[in-house]
């Protein structure tokens, strides 16, 4: 692990330093577009429902990468998961192995509450992380396909 990064989860008072991060990923991801969380939205979300957690990766300090991430449930072993929803570095420091020092971070934090596996996406045209995650051992799940209901579709199937 790169020896000049320390770990904090995110506090209250990050919820500003979340959005940002969230939104360098969309922008990265050509989805900036498509971000309408809020401030106040996360904090509800976040610290007062706890439905996720944040995990900054500080260099000197200073964040320069996060991993949003909350757990999911295995029936197959019994127990949770932990799933990573965003993963994401500044530019400026990637390469530097930030990125792999939050992974093993959030793989520690998975062993020690027990959890039977971890698990993310990856956008199919991302190539450079797909090496990066394949270089670490992870495994593409092409069996299987990933379905959503949203917005208008999410809200006729509810009623």
């Amino acid at each position: 692990m790169c020896p000049d990064v320390t770990f904090r989860f995110a506090r209250r008072e990050d919820v500003p330093l979340i959005l940002r991060f969230i939104r360098d990923l969309a922008d990265y991801e050509g989805m900036l577009d498509k971000v309408v969380a809020d401030e106040a939205t996360l904090e509800e979300w976040i610290f007062d429902r706890k439905k996720a957690e944040v995990l900054f990766a500080l260099v000197e300090g200073q964040e320069v990468g996060f991993a949003l991430f909350f757990h999911n449930f295995s029936t197959f072993l019994g127990r949770a998961g932990l799933y990573l929803e965003d993963l994401f570095v500044l530019p400026a420091y990637r390469g530097k192995g930030y990125g792999k020092a939050l992974l093993k971070r959030l793989a520690a934090i998975a062993v020690e509450r027990g959890c039977g596996r971890m698990e993310w996406w990856c956008l199919d045209w991302n190539q450079s992380s797909i090496d990066f995650y394949r270089a670490m051992g992870a495994e593409p799940m092409s069996d299987w396909t990933v379905y959503r209901l949203a917005g208008d579709t999410l809200r006729n199937l509810a009623e």
